[in-house]
């Protein structure tokens, strides 16, 4: 079964659903209609006692390169409006994290800003040789979001998270494999074939131990419901700062960023 949205596709095959940003053009940007769509599918995905396994993945060359910077710009919301906005992004944000079924990310490409706050909210990460992954939000002036601070420093520890939030720079895919970012790495081509085989994996194993493993690992660490909060609140501010919409001006514009992380 595939249904083919306005910016995802959605397909199930023999108890894996893939899930596919489907915005080739802008590199798979996360813009309200995604949002929207992924609310659906995770939806469909946490109902179905059919689905054994989530993948998510990016068409193109690309997994998801961040917010819409466009749409961002031309949203006209005040600070309150950004604070729903997030808020009901974490309705099904924090569904998709807490999901009872093991989730992939087979990630080529850019994972930007929230495209690698997604990947982070699977349960492996796949990247092939040429991903690169950057916590870019500095560089525009906001604060990361989809989760981020809650999954990176428990994937690489607050000392390293810090650094990676503050410079917004980049990883490729080899560091990404160092510091436990990726789970391992595939050339471009087994990518999509390497995520799928796990996935399948899955489909043998008893639901109710996925289950009961994923729930006992999400308490075994700080409150998400209270991170998620914080990030709203943090996010809302600064999507109403001066620095944050000259920061999209420049990208827009496509002049120099305000901020940049000095090359070593």
């Amino acid at each position: 079964m595939t249904r083919t949205y306005e910016r995802i596709v959605f397909d199930v095959q023999d108890g894996v659903a893939t899930l596919t940003f489907n915005n080739p053009d802008k590199r798979n940007a996360f813009d309200p209609a995604m949002r929207v769509e992924m609310a659906e599918v995770v939806r469909q995905v946490q109902a179905d006692p059919a689905i054994r396994a989530l993948v998510l993945t990016g068409a193109g060359a690309h997994f998801c390169s961040g917010g819409d910077l466009g749409n961002i710009a031309a949203s006209g919301l005040d600070n309150g409006g950004w604070r729903r906005r997030l808020s009901s992004l974490h309705d099904w944000l924090k569904d998709l994290m807490l999901l009872d079924k093991p989730v992939v990310a087979a990630v080529d490409g850019a994972a930007y800003g929230a495209g690698f706050s997604l990947a982070l909210a699977a349960d492996f990460i796949i990247a092939s040789t040429r991903a690169r992954f950057a916590m870019s939000f500095i560089r525009v002036g906001v604060v990361p979001d989809c989760a981020a601070f809650y999954t990176l420093p428990r994937v690489v520890g607050v000392q390293r998270a810090r650094e990676l939030m503050l410079s917004g720079r980049e990883v490729l895919a080899e560091e990404a494999l160092r510091l436990g970012i990726a789970t391992e790495l595939a050339t471009p081509d087994a990518l999509q074939g390497r995520a799928q085989a796990i996935a399948r994996s899955f489909v043998g194993a008893s639901p109710v131990a996925l289950s009961l493993i994923k729930r006992s690992l999400a308490l075994a660490a700080s409150d998400l419901p209270s991170l998620l909060e914080q990030e709203a609140n943090a996010q809302a501010l600064a999507m109403g700062t001066p620095e944050h919409r000259d920061a999209v001006r420049c990208f827009l514009e496509k002049r120099p960023m305000p901020f940049q992380w000095p090359q070593a």
